[in-house]
Order: C-alpha cells, then sequence, then structure tokens
C-alpha cells in the first residue's frame, strides 16, 4: 500500500511514519507541506501509481492541509484523505469533512487508533 504523509514538522513525520510502518504499510512518501505533497501526488499520478490513501496536517507552511484537500478533490474524488492535527474543535472537523476528508485524527493518537481510522476510511 502506498502512503502519501503532509506535515510540516519532521518530528511528526517521523511519527507518522514509523507508526505505520508498525501496522504495516511500508511504501511511505513525505511532504513538509501542501506545495510539496501536491507535487508528490503529481509525480505518483506522472508514474501511473496512486497513493492508497493520504494523511496530511491541518496547519503547514505555503498550502494549508485545507487547501491541499481541496486541490485533491478537485482532480480526485476517490483516494482516500485524513486529517491528523492538533486542531480538534468541531467547526474544524466540519470544515475538513466539507473540503473532503474521510476521516480526521486528533493528535496525540496511538498506533491503534491511527490502525483504526485507516481500517475505517479503507473498509477493512
Amino acid at each position: 500500500m502506498k502512503v502519501l504523509v503532509l506535515d510540516d514538522s519532521k518530528t511528526m513525520l517521523r511519527i507518522i511514519s514509523n507508526t505505520l510502518k508498525r501496522v504495516g504499510y511500508t511504501d511511505i512518501v513525505t511532504a513538509e507541506d501542501g506545495v510539496e505533497g501536491l507535487a508528490e501526488y503529481n509525480k505518483a499520478k506522472d508514474a501511473k501509481e496512486n497513493f492508497d490513501i493520504i494523511f496530511t496536517d491541518h496547519n503547514m507552511p505555503n498550502m494549508t492541509g485545507l487547501e491541499f484537500v481541496k486541490h485533491i478533490r478537485s482532480v480526485d474524488k476517490d483516494t482516500p484523505i485524513a486529517m491528523i492535527t492538533t486542531e480538534g474543535g468541531k467547526a474544524e472537523v466540519i470544515k475538513a469533512l466539507r473540503a473532503g476528508v474521510n476521516n480526521y485524527i486528533v493528535k496525540p493518537f496511538t498506533p491503534q487508533v491511527l490502525k483504526e481510522k485507516i481500517s475505517a476510511i479503507l473498509g477493512q
């Protein structure tokens, strides 16, 4: 399974990637903001590859997670997207869902929570 992870914190990128590896996902591409994430998404598309799931932070420089989600949803309605963020307020969750995310994960989270969210998103 190919996974794209966006977060402006290198520490969080490492934590999320390591957590994904612990629950069995090893083909992980990382990006430090929405612009870089969009470039990685397009690079994969150009290579005729698809991401099975995308995880994006909410607050990032250059292009926020919401802006990234809107860009992806304008060309791809199907790839599952989960937002991982410290922004756990109801208004933020509603904005993210309206933008097209499939699920919302509030930091901090455990490997078990991440695994459960992936299962819920992918219907496993």
